[in-house]
């Protein structure tokens, strides 16, 4: 049996990059409260 999750990095920022983020305005409101807990990185 083989392992279910196999990443893939472009797969990965397609779903839940920066730029994906971005464009909506739920997408934007996750970065603004990561902003505001103070993480490292607020996105893949």
């Amino acid at each position: 049996m083989s392992q279910t999750y196999q990443p893939k990095k472009r797969k990965r920022a397609k779903a839940h990059g920066f730029l994906v983020r971005t464009k909506t305005k739920n997408g934007r409101a996750v970065i603004k409260r990561r902003m505001q807990k103070g993480r490292k990185k607020l996105s893949v």
